[in-house]
């Protein structure tokens, strides 16, 4: 009896354990969460057009399309393109200009060094000629001597030519030149908003520059014995600006003065008249005079080195002979040292660079006070500020030598003060 009633207890445990642990099968879900296949395809992207259409466009047509901006800033975006074009050209020739001043200022030293040893050898085979020379001894001596000189006279002839202390003065000056010609490419972009004109103006003063000193020395080199001095120019001409400035002198001053008043344009005047009066004709005079010593030097040292070569030729015929050869040969050599040692022609040059820096200012300050549109000029106090820097002056020493040009005009007298304090 207590058996049978373990069974049926333990049976029904079992059915209840099975009851509670059997699970149903659950439906199959997975195919409505199927991932869909990635397309092999190329990505594109898909316009929907207002009236429900669709149209498939490639990605590679909508990163290359053309872009028409029309909107103000296009212009800016394009003028600082070029600008930048620009500005890696003028870097280019900063660098070049450097690089060949050197080398020039280089060619100066060594044909100097080489001249003055050759004409010093020369005269020495001379006179050693006259003193015990006979026979073959003599004839040798002579021939050097003779050889010697004629080498020296045709490698100053060259070397008169070319001028090499004026050709590194010229390479150092448009190193300077180009180098605030970057700086005001970097100064227009700085300020933002470049225009085309701005593009225009910077072309225009590269290509000066480069007109006023040239690079190479076949066809293109300037004249180093002009027939009279002139000033280097280096800036484009202003007759443009002139005609914009008379086309508009009817045009009634507006009520903003733009930092003008009458009398800073009296004082720009006054300035104007001190620079000509004094400066510039000041450096035209030094000028013409350096020409002209710079043209008697370059005749007088082959002259005299070609002499001494004819009197070494006839050495040991007559004691005139040495005495013609060994003295022309010295007084060759000081004067090719002066003029080459001295540098005579970079003095010129330097001459000339510093006469078209007072041309540049009078014509700036000239064509300034032409434009009647005040608007149209550049902001008066910066103007007369900038003039001060150029001339190494302080606004109130600005102010007082052109009430000093006053009162000298007014008396009939010169004034006794240059305009620069810098040159």
């Amino acid at each position: 009896m207590a058996s049978s009633t373990l069974r049926l207890s333990s049976s029904s445990c079992s059915r209840q354990i099975n009851s509670v642990i059997h699970v149903p099968k659950l439906p199959k879900v997975i195919p409505y969460f199927s991932i869909p296949k990635i397309p092999t395809t190329k990505p594109v992207e898909e316009l929907h057009l207002r009236d429900g259409f669709k149209r498939i466009v490639p990605v590679e047509k909508i990163s290359t399309a053309p872009i028409h901006d029309k909107s103000p800033n296009s212009d800016a975006t394009a003028a600082t393109t070029q600008l930048y074009a620009i500005l890696e050209a003028v870097a280019d020739r900063v660098e070049m200009h450097a690089n060949i001043g050197k080398q020039r200022e280089n060619w100066n030293t060594l044909l100097l060094n080489s001249v003055n040893m050759i004409t010093l050898t020369a005269a020495t085979m001379a006179g050693a000629a006259a003193i015990g020379g006979a026979g073959m001894p003599l004839l040798a001596l002579k021939l050097s001597s003779t050889l010697l000189y004629s080498a020296a006279t045709g490698m100053l002839l060259v070397m008169n030519k070319i001028q090499p202390s004026q050709l590194a003065e010229e390479q150092r000056n448009a190193t300077r030149l180009f180098k605030q010609i970057q700086t005001q490419i970097q100064t227009t972009m700085a300020l933002g908003s470049p225009s085309k004109e701005d593009v225009k103006s910077v072309m225009e003063k590269v290509l000066a520059a480069d007109k006023a000193y040239p690079l190479p020395l076949l066809g293109a080199m300037l004249d180093k014995f002009p027939a009279t001095f002139k000033p280097s120019v280096w800036w484009p001409s202003n007759q443009q600006i002139q005609k914009k400035n008379k086309s508009s002198e009817g045009k009634q001053r507006g009520q903003k003065n733009n930092g003008w008043s009458e009398e800073m344009e009296v004082e720009m005047r006054e300035i104007v008249e001190v620079v000509k009066r004094k400066d510039i004709e000041d450096y035209e005079r030094l000028g013409n005079l350096v020409l002209k010593i710079n043209k008697v030097l370059a005749i007088a040292g082959p002259l005299l080195t070609g002499i001494a070569a004819v009197g070494s030729a006839f050495v040991g015929n007559g004691s005139w002979a040495a005495v013609v050869a060994v003295a022309a040969g010295a007084l060759g050599s000081a004067v090719n040292a002066f003029e080459h040692g001295g540098q005579v022609g970079m003095v010129f040059e330097m001459y000339r660079n510093s006469a078209g820096f007072f041309q540049l200012l009078q014509e700036s300050i000239e064509s300034t006070l032409e434009e009647r549109d005040l608007e149209k000029r550049e902001n008066g106090e910066l103007f007369e500020m900038n003039v001060a820097l150029k001339l190494g002056r302080s606004l109130s020493q600005l102010k007082e030598l052109a009430r000093k040009s006053a009162s000298s005009r007014m008396d009939g007298t010169t004034i006794d003060e240059f305009a620069s304090k810098l040159f």
